[in-house]
């Protein structure tokens, strides 16, 4: 059976700000129904471990969403997320980040994660990430020294999105920019369209409305 290592924020709030936050909901729901159809197992980590932070919970008509939030299976996982002391990534054909503006003030820059996500690349593993989880893409480091990102074109949460959101006064940095000084192709479509992109073994895709075909994307590069 195959199994995805899907890594969350523990961090609560937007930036330093005290507005609730974490992972957003909905990149992670839809994202865990396109792996559950398919058969594949799944484990939720996080840095500290532990219950993590989720917003997007209570979106109306969204039935994805209510499904997998229901479920006890999830509802176990996401509360008592495996600390990152603990992860074998041998145990994982994908890594899988969910958005969520929390993981731009941790993930986005924590070397334990991305050593553990450097080994599983150049394992021969998947790598893949929505909306803010290319964030965590960046501090990822190959064993030659190059960055994972510098031979790779991605998407990812754009100005523009931020601009709609509210968000752009609050979050610690803007992922756009980031993401298009640090790889070598950073691509985007109209604000909330589906854009996934698959360049190799990295699979990104752009907003929330991407979550679903990164699942498929997924499901897809280890059928």
């Amino acid at each position: 059976m195959k199994k995805v290592l899907i890594i969350v924020t523990n961090h609560a709030t937007l930036g330093e700000t005290d507005q609730a936050n974490g992972t957003y909901a909905p990149e992670l729901t839809h994202v865990l129904s396109e792996l559950l159809r398919a058969g594949f197992d799944y484990d939720i980590a996080s840095i500290k471990g532990g219950r993590a932070p989720l917003y997007g919970t209570d979106i109306e008509d969204d039935a994805v969403n209510a499904k997998v939030l229901a479920d006890d299976d999830f509802l176990n996982s996401i509360n008592n997320t495996i600390p990152v002391s603990q992860i074998n990534v041998d145990s994982y054909d994908a890594i899988f980040y969910p958005g969520g503006f929390g993981l731009l003030s941790d993930l986005a820059s924590n070397k334990d994660f991305a050593t553990i996500s450097a080994k599983h690349y150049e394992d021969g593993g998947i790598i893949a990430s929505v909306c803010h989880g290319p964030g965590a893409l960046l501090p990822i480091t190959l064993s030659n020294g190059e960055k994972l990102l510098a031979s790779k074109s991605v998407t990812g949460f754009t100005r523009e999105e931020e601009i709609d959101f509210g968000t752009i006064d609050d979050i610690p940095f803007l992922l756009e920019e980031s993401l298009a000084r640090s790889a070598a192709c950073y691509s985007k479509v109209q604000p909330w369209q589906e854009h996934v992109i698959v360049d190799g073994r990295v699979i990104t895709g752009q907003n929330p409305t991407s979550a679903h075909g990164v699942g498929k994307a997924i499901v897809e590069l280890l059928a």
